[in-house]
């Protein structure tokens, strides 16, 4: 999850220059998967993209873009998710994901992503669905442990149920910095230097309210049925969990994951979808982090589009957790 502190650093595009670097040169028609502030975009379009389509699927973006939006005729907005995005442009010059929350959300007490702010225990960044507060309220035990553990990566995910459920039958858990509370309460306090005690489930909460995972994985297969042929990807993620999904997808892709038992006979394989390029992920610079320390736990992976068909992944095969979240 994005630094507490993320209002202090408004609207910086992480690992923009990277971005700009990797993929050089900009051109044609580009698709900002997570429009934001606008960062990406206006750094595609500056970097030489003919159009930039800015995607998002938070309303409150376009909202707050409105005036320049409309002063600038090559940028199209389109409110979507990942998982669609093959169905806003095809034959695309270059796709650019961030899959981190963005500062505008965090800031916004009301929007109920960030624990350091006391608002409704919400996060969904559409804006519609199913919160926090309902998954908090109504899932059971069992299923918030495993949301915690698997999508917050919290060992103490057992424990932190067991006391959201303790909690909620005194009266519904409705409000962020009640959860916050909750779970401090439950591990040691944190030390100087360390995240804040509620990071972790604050962050398996909002993947699991926007279906952060699922988008993922599914937008990763649309971005290659959008590409054309030397078309650009580029994913910047902020954990462990999604850099492991890049990873792997794009290995898996790029015809360089190998034979998966060793004593089976080879088989014909399909001909690589993309190209690494770079072959490893990219990180933030020293300069980067002490301008925006919200890049510190930033990966870039860039990998290029080749001319063979398009094809599929298995979710369990690039590591994706799953768990049935409905409350």
């Amino acid at each position: 999850m994005a630094a507490a502190t993320a209002s202090d650093i408004p609207h910086i595009p992480v690992l923009l220059p990277a971005i700009l670097r990797a993929v050089d040169p900009v051109t044609g028609v580009w698709l900002d998967g997570t429009f934001g502030a606008g960062g990406y975009t206006r750094g595609l379009l500056k970097a030489g993209a003919a159009r930039v389509i800015a995607v998002d699927r938070d309303p409150l973006a376009f909202e707050m873009a409105a005036d320049w939006l409309a002063a600038e005729p090559r940028i199209t907005p389109q409110q979507g998710v990942f998982s669609d995005l093959d169905t806003y442009a095809q034959d695309l010059d270059g796709i650019v994901l961030d899959l981190g929350v963005s500062s505008m959300q965090l800031d916004r007490a009301e929007r109920g992503f960030s624990f350091m702010r006391d608002g409704p225990l919400d996060m969904r960044m559409s804006q519609s669905g199913s919160s926090a507060a309902d998954i908090v309220n109504g899932a059971a035990e069992e299923t918030l442990a495993d949301i915690l553990f698997h999508y917050g990566e919290e060992r103490a995910s057992r424990r932190i149920a067991r006391a959201i459920l303790r909690e909620r039958d005194v009266a519904p858990i409705t409000t962020t910095l009640r959860l916050s509370q909750i779970v401090e309460g439950c591990l040691p306090r944190a030390k100087p230097g360390q995240s804040h005690p509620a990071t972790r489930s604050f962050q398996a909460l909002r993947i699991a309210v926007n279906d952060e995972y699922g988008e993922l994985f599914q937008g990763l297969m649309a971005a290659e049925r959008a590409l054309a042929p030397g078309g650009k990807l580029a994913v910047v993620t902020f954990h462990s969990v999604e850099d492991r999904m890049v990873k792997r997808f794009l290995t898996a892709r790029a015809g360089a994951g190998g034979n998966a038992n060793r004593y089976a006979p080879p088989s014909e394989s399909a001909p690589p979808a993309f190209r690494l390029t770079p072959r490893k992920a990219i990180a933030a610079d020293a300069e980067e982090v002490a301008a925006n320390p919200r890049a510190r736990s930033a990966r870039l992976r860039v990998a290029t589009r080749t001319d063979a068909p398009a094809g599929a992944v298995d979710a369990k095969a690039i590591g994706m957790p799953m768990v049935e979240v409905s409350p």
